[in-house]
């Protein structure tokens, strides 16, 4: 049975109020539409934007290219980056295998789920203004966010220090799968994996040494690297699961996980460059679990397009905010403000 509905459409110098059917408006604009139950007498009709509707087999085309090239050139880009960065200092081998799965307190692991879901997110959303429908922008971005992180494997296997880890490609999967799944079952991102970062206090100098050994002297290599001072949280949107409520759009709650006291995998134990051993198990190795409130950028309105896209990105990163904490010592503690 047809169902009828009232819509403003944009101002054409007519009267722009006009009844029609969910069919007739999904052929006329770039829309498509689904029913959602409100509650057992009330339906309300959902539709959502979708620009690919909108271009031509020719833009399309050009996009896809524009995409697919981007993509090559970050691959690319990327390889010889990690190669400077974490590579260049340690021999190389032939290809072989590495179980790290019991190495630093599956910190490790969590880098690797938030990359993966990273670039899965922001691939998808390229393959989607490239013109492709939002079922082929969710497998493809998730496939693009796997590739890119096997890149990272493929010269992890080569590398003399560690090799390829199947534990570290489960994680790469799951961070894709998160991604891809969301888009799928409900064309958005309920649950988010983002990041934050705080320096570790390494308050020796044989502990900054080792920490410039393990971690890299810059910044950017320690924010990439230093697992004594990230925290990796899986933020839900609270709005998306509780639709019938009047929570804000934005707010999010979200659980953390870190850990720190490591100077090695598997024990504060290390030699330094200079030939001589250190072990220091009076350094606690200290899991530590946190529950916090959170924004979803994503959710903030404007008609800027730089700015959507500049939210977009900074959502990777857990806003600071006050947060309880739970150590594996069993410690309970508050913080006003948590990066």
């Amino acid at each position: 049975m047809a169902v009828l509905i009232f819509i403003a459409l944009p101002a054409t110098g007519q009267d722009s109020t006009q009844a029609v059917s969910p069919d007739s408006l999904a052929k006329s604009l770039p829309v498509t539409y689904e029913f959602v139950t409100i509650d057992s007498s009330v339906k309300k009709l959902n539709m959502r934007y979708e620009p690919w509707l909108n271009l031509s087999s020719e833009q399309k085309k050009r996009r896809v290219w524009l995409v697919g090239g981007a993509h090559v050139a970050l691959w690319g880009i990327s390889f010889i980056a990690l190669d400077q960065a974490w590579y260049k200092d340690y021999p190389k081998s032939s290809f072989h295998f590495f179980n790290d799965n019991r190495e630093w307190q599956q910190m490790d692991k969590a880098g690797h789920v938030w990359t993966a879901y990273q670039m899965s997110r922001i691939s998808g959303a390229l393959w989607n203004w490239a013109g492709l429908k939002p079922h082929q922008s969710a497998w493809l971005g998730g496939l693009s966010g796997v590739a890119y992180q096997s890149i990272i494997e493929i010269q992890d296997g080569f590398s003399d220090e560690w090799g390829f880890s199947w534990g570290d490609m489960a994680a790469n999967i799951t961070g894709s799968a998160l991604y891809t799944a969301q888009q799928l079952l409900w064309q958005e991102q309920r649950l988010q994996v983002k990041l934050s970062y705080w320096p570790y206090d390494y308050n020796a100098p044989e502990l900054s040494a080792r920490r410039d050994q393990l971690f890299g002297k810059s910044v950017q290599e320690r924010i990439l690297k230093d697992y004594n001072s990230q925290t990796y949280w899986l933020s839900a949107n609270l709005r998306s699961f509780l639709p019938n409520t009047h929570l804000p759009k934005w707010l999010n709650l979200s659980v953390g996980y870190s850990a720190d006291g490591m100077l090695g995998g598997h024990e504060n134990r290390w030699t330094d460059k200079g030939g001589e051993a250190h072990y220091r198990p009076d350094i606690a190795r200290t899991r530590h679990f946190y529950l916090s409130p959170d924004i979803d950028l994503t959710k903030i309105k404007t008609k800027s397009r730089f700015l959507r896209s500049a939210l977009s990105l900074l959502n990777m990163v857990k806003i600071p905010a006050p947060t309880l904490e739970l150590t594996s010592k069993g410690k309970v503690k508050g913080h006003w403000v948590y990066f």
